[in-house]
């Protein structure tokens, strides 16, 4: 497929890495206004411009990834020159219902919300699209498969979707950070805490992927009778380890409805 990214940020740039890497036969096209410092994808195979309807006209998917102000400002832009498209979005806020009626019906809206894990064929890409629109929306879902998972959501959950997902990557780095922090206190060098951290945790999340069971089942496994794991984990929560991630995943989604 052709794949046309507007917007050269981090979220932009991560995908257009990530398809270089992860996916086959696929051309990429990714334009920003100023972009020197994204001109190292053309070694990579992609093709860098700072005009936003350089070659649009091939492209199979076109996907957003830019702010909510700029949307008007791009559609204005590309909608004379493009018709029959498959825009996928990632903008924060912006419905599939408001994106079509902007872009018309001879193009067919779709929603995302990857992260920047995208670059390491790692996204939790969720996807959402009106029933009307399902064939069409299958590119979409099998280009993001390719660099992840690519879960189907009610559009309703978006916003949930953003938090959990995109701003979930800030909240598990957080994590890996305290971890290496408490390693530094146990005598590790920060490297080798921070090895040992961020290993351990995608360990954890590959046996969870894997074998498709609840997080409790696989605690128990490594937790014995009057052990240090349960006791770790005992005092964890006594200061509200798990209260704590709940409540700022909850406050990150108030934040987004405004």
């Amino acid at each position: 497929m052709k794949v046309h990214i507007i917007g050269g940020g981090n979220l932009g740039v991560s995908i257009a890495l990530g398809l270089s890497k992860f996916s086959s036969d696929n051309q990429v096209t990714i334009t920003r206004r100023n972009t020197s410092s994204i001109l190292y994808l053309e070694k990579l195979g992609a093709t860098v411009s700072s005009n936003n309807i350089h070659q649009i006209q091939e492209a199979d998917i076109i996907i957003l990834t830019i702010k909510p102000y700029q949307v008007d400002v791009v559609l204005n832009e590309i909608l004379p020159v493009i018709s029959n498209k498959t825009i996928a979005s990632a903008v924060s806020g912006l419905s599939i219902e408001n994106l079509q009626s902007k872009i018309g019906d001879s193009n067919t809206a779709i929603r995302i919300m990857p992260n920047i894990a995208a670059q390491f064929g790692a996204s939790a890409t969720c996807i959402a699209f009106q029933e009307k629109n399902s064939v069409k929306a299958q590119s979409v879902i099998s280009l993001f498969q390719s660099l992840g998972t690519a879960p189907i959501i009610d559009e309703k959950l978006m916003d949930a979707a953003t938090v959990l997902a995109a701003s979930g990557t800030a909240f598990a780095l957080r994590y890996i950070r305290a971890s290496m922090q408490a390693g530094i206190e146990i005598g590790f060098d920060w490297q080798t805490a921070l090895a040992i951290s961020a290993q351990t945790v995608k360990g954890a999340a590959e046996m969870l992927l894997e074998e498709k069971v609840h997080p409790e089942q696989l605690i128990d496994r490594v937790t014995t009778p009057q052990g240090c794991t349960i006791a770790g984990l005992n005092e964890m929560e006594m200061h509200g380890f798990s209260s704590s991630l709940i409540r700022g995943i909850k406050t990150s989604l108030k934040q987004i409805k405004g």
